[in-house]
């Protein structure tokens, strides 16, 4: 933790570029995408598109999982999705799983989660589990597959459909290999994951 704390002490005090920098993201926020990925500490979004500050919005949850769109019972992940879009007004979003992914290799070797009853209740929302080899330690198929469900998840929340329907965003999966550090975008022409 003391080497997080020592770079926190000293972030404030910067060049003058990086100090204007940070009064003009000060002034607002206008992000060109969201970007859904897993909590992961493996996975940083800015580090893999090389985003600056205030380019992406991020949501990231154990497993990128998109739940289920309830607008009686808004969950923290629906407002996230709603204020990227209907606020920020992102043109995209990115729903990016990754190998090595623990919360999919769980559902793909169906791991018993009784002892993380939190966790075990939350990936019900990846529903259908996904599919792969149960002994495929970077579980491929199977985080593939899974992103590829959430996309079809975010097609049913009512605003996205409707931003879709008016040529506004623009959806993309993607499948980030943590040991290449490598990102391979899905394409509907051939239904498969190619490098980007």
């Amino acid at each position: 933790m003391q080497p997080l704390i020592d770079h926190a002490r000293g972030f404030g005090h910067r060049s003058t570029e990086q100090s204007e920098e940070l009064v003009r993201l000060a002034e607002g926020q206008s992000p060109q995408a969201l970007f859904i990925t897993c909590s992961d500490s493996r996975v940083v979004p800015a580090l893999i598109t090389g985003a600056r500050p205030g380019e992406l919005f991020e949501l990231r949850t154990a497993g990128n999982i998109v739940p289920p769109y309830a607008s009686e019972h808004p969950t923290s992940e629906a407002a996230t999705i709603e204020y990227a879009v209907e606020v920020l007004g992102v043109s995209d979003i990115v729903v990016c799983g990754h190998s090595h992914c623990g919360a999919v290799g769980a559902l793909v070797r169906r791991d018993d989660l009784d002892a993380v009853p939190a966790v075990r209740d939350w990936l019900t929302h990846a529903t259908p589990r996904p599919s792969g080899a149960a002994g495929d330690p970077e579980v491929a198929e199977g985080v593939q597959a899974h992103v590829l469900t959430q996309l079809l998840r975010l097609r049913s929340y009512p605003f996205i459909e409707r931003k879709l329907k008016e040529r506004q965003l623009s959806l993309h999966a993607w499948y980030y290999e943590v040991h290449k550090g490598a990102v391979r975008a899905h394409s509907a022409e051939t239904d498969a994951f190619e490098a980007l």
